[in-house]
């Protein structure tokens, strides 16, 4: 492809996806399942205007784009959250997990695609969007609600868990034959893991040293080469360019400069991520929904009832009352950016080719779905039983919840 040609989709591949999700927004969808659809549109698979013919001609835009999602989320996580946050943190964040990526792993093993697509479904159906929860908490106004900072720690711990996960099915992705050859390619991954929580954990001054300057360009130039280059190294060791860029992240979120990379690197992070999004939906044919049609409705449902199960333990455990607990389930509902991760892994992994339509509509659904259901919690009150929760909402206060947790 000449440069000119290039240039001219690339260029309409951002405004394509910013003119599309400008026009959801004005209805109050989230931006994420319509820079998808935006792909979809102006993708080779439907009748029209295609804007790029091959999906890869954006590979190295996209890859900038999982990048730079994946490196934000490190920057807003902090090792102490989870201790801050006490042990029924800990347990509900460990009890939404197992609810949900339990019964994402069950789901995969039923539809029958497969032992590797069951293990990533685990992962899509399993973990929220952190983008749409964080989003939809300020845009309802209820981060000064008790539960929320329960919410925010629950997907402090879904961080902790992505790393891992990511790990682990780095080899399973990579195809090893027997579980000596996984075994080697998982401990790769473990350990490329611990060296850097053990650089984030004791040697932040020094990569603090290495990237603090008080020039925000020069600084955007630093964080934006350490990114890039950890994510290489990574993929280089076999392990997930995204588990290095979280964890790059995570080194970064320790230092002095934290505050200054996270407010300089939110709108590079956007604007990659929209391609990342969009490029995703290039590979998507319409005609490929109808054979996971049933699949992504049974996905959906089940999806439904887990968090709504959660929601209500989580409640619960931390004394919340029945609104509590449907604003917990409801707000975690939606699925986003971490399902399309999945998603590109397995395709680059030639996994079923039904995962990735699969994938995106059921993201597309609850990513609509989740923000909906969420804003009109107080009316879905009936979905619980009055006598599994306090009788009065308003019992808990701030003071009660067990330590804070930080997220931008």
């Amino acid at each position: 492809m000449a440069l000119a040609d290039e240039l001219v989709a690339l260029g309409g591949s951002f405004l394509a996806a910013g003119v599309v999700a400008r026009l959801g927004a004005k209805i109050g969808l989230p931006t994420i399942p319509l820079f998808m659809l935006a792909g979809i549109i102006f993708g080779p698979h439907t009748p029209g205007l295609a804007l790029v013919d091959n999906p890869a001609d954006l590979k190295v835009v996209a890859a900038l784009g999982l990048i730079f999602l994946l490196f934000y989320l490190g920057l807003e996580f902090s090792l102490d959250d989870i201790v801050q946050g006490g042990g029924r943190l800990l347990v509900a964040g460990g009890i939404y997990l197992l609810l949900n990526v339990g019964g994402g792993l069950a789901f995969g093993f039923a539809v029958g695609w497969g032992g590797r697509e069951a293990l990533v479904l685990a992962g899509v159906i399993g973990i929220s969007s952190s983008a749409i929860v964080t989003k939809l908490l300020v845009d309802l106004k209820r981060l000064g609600n008790p539960e929320s900072r329960l919410i925010l720690g629950i997907i402090v711990v879904e961080d902790v868990f992505l790393a891992l996960y990511l790990a682990l099915l780095q080899p399973v992705l990579a195809g090893a034959h027997d579980f000596g050859e996984a075994a080697v390619a998982f401990g790769k991954a473990f350990g490329f893991l611990i060296v850097l929580t053990a650089v984030a954990r004791w040697g932040s001054r020094v990569v603090g040293k290495l990237v603090e300057t008080k020039d925000d360009e020069l600084l955007v130039v630093m964080f934006t080469g350490l990114a890039v280059l950890t994510a290489g190294l990574a993929e280089e060791l076999g392990v997930s360019d995204a588990i290095g860029a979280f964890m790059i992240g995570l080194i970064l979120a320790t230092t002095k400069a934290a505050g200054r990379i996270r407010a300089l690197v939110h709108p590079l992070r956007d604007a990659f991520a929209a391609l990342f999004f969009f490029s995703f939906g290039l590979s998507i044919a319409p005609g490929d929904f109808g054979p996971v049609l049933i699949p992504i409705v049974i996905a959906v449902a089940v999806t439904f009832v887990l968090n709504i199960a959660a929601g209500a333990i989580a409640a619960r455990l931390h004394s919340y009352g029945r609104q509590a607990a449907v604003n917990i389930g409801l707000t975690v509902l939606s699925r986003g950016e971490f399902a399309l991760i999945l998603a590109t892994l397995a395709i680059a992994a030639g996994l079923d080719g039904r995962l990735a339509p699969f994938i995106a509509g059921y993201v597309f659904i609850l990513a609509i779905l989740g923000p909906l259901l969420a804003g009109r919690s107080a009316a879905l009150l009936r979905l619980l039983p009055a006598s599994l929760f306090r009788s009065r909402d308003d019992e808990v206060t701030v003071s009660d919840v067990p330590g804070t947790v930080h997220r931008g």
